[in-house]
């Protein structure tokens, strides 16, 4: 697993076009097999979550503890930089006056200075009917706009239906549906909040909820992602 073959002018255009960007087969299939079994590992988790108690949909998911395990921390570590660019991009044509810094760390010390000190990336597991309700991963006032999404099993051979959606509302129009059926390995970026998009008038914020379809069958494991930690 190495993000120095992510083509980030490929990603870069992805976003600002469509407020997502899809990486084919980045996470080795050892290390899916091996997230997929720290699932019942509770030294590595700081809380459970159980979907239906919250009306988040069906389902359960789990938050990492500090520290994190090596391959999420890696990832969280190495990708926050190239795409610290682009959320600064977004905040000038969006006329936002915030700088993300460049290095992960020091934009987690602005998370912490904010009261937001417990870590986000999260592994969720859904079995036949559970679903994820659409949603933002917003934790506190300090966020950064992008998070990513590591599939850990493959459709239609571990399970089937769970279809993950993405649904932007631009300004009056009707909601777009996006709609990805990744593989194993794939990873999903996409926007926390909203996207910087181009109209007649230039840019507006565009806002993108995202969530998961009803599963049909099998069990479905994927890894979340989120670069701001929560209060």
């Amino acid at each position: 697993m190495n993000i120095n073959s992510i083509n980030w002018q490929n990603v870069k255009a992805d976003l600002d076009e469509q407020g997502y960007a899809v990486i084919p087969s980045l996470i080795p299939t050892d290390v899916c097999s091996q997230l997929i079994t720290s699932y019942t590992q509770a030294d590595l988790y700081r809380s459970t979550i159980v979907m239906k108690r919250y009306n988040f949909g069906k389902g359960e998911y789990k938050y990492f503890a500090y520290p994190l395990p090596e391959s999420i921390a890696y990832l969280r570590n190495e990708m926050y930089s190239p795409l610290s660019k682009v959320a600064n991009e977004w905040n000038q044509k969006l006329g936002i006056h915030f700088t993300y810094p460049e290095k992960h760390a020091d934009f987690i010390e602005a998370c912490r200075l904010q009261n937001q000190c417990r870590p986000t990336p999260l592994i969720l597991k859904y079995e036949k009917g559970d679903f994820n309700t659409l949603h933002q991963d917003l934790y506190g006032d300090l966020y950064f706009p992008f998070q990513a999404v590591l599939f850990l099993t493959q459709v239609n051979e571990d399970y089937t239906g769970g279809e993950f959606v993405l649904i932007e509302q631009k300004p009056r129009l009707q909601s777009q549906a996006i709609v990805l059926q990744p593989n194993r390995g794939d990873m999903v970026i996409f926007t926390t909040n909203f996207r910087a998009a181009k109209g007649t008038r230039g840019y507006f914020r565009s806002p993108m909820k995202h969530g998961v379809s009803k599963l049909h069958s099998g069990n479905r494991y994927t890894v979340g992602i989120i670069f701001h930690d929560a209060k």
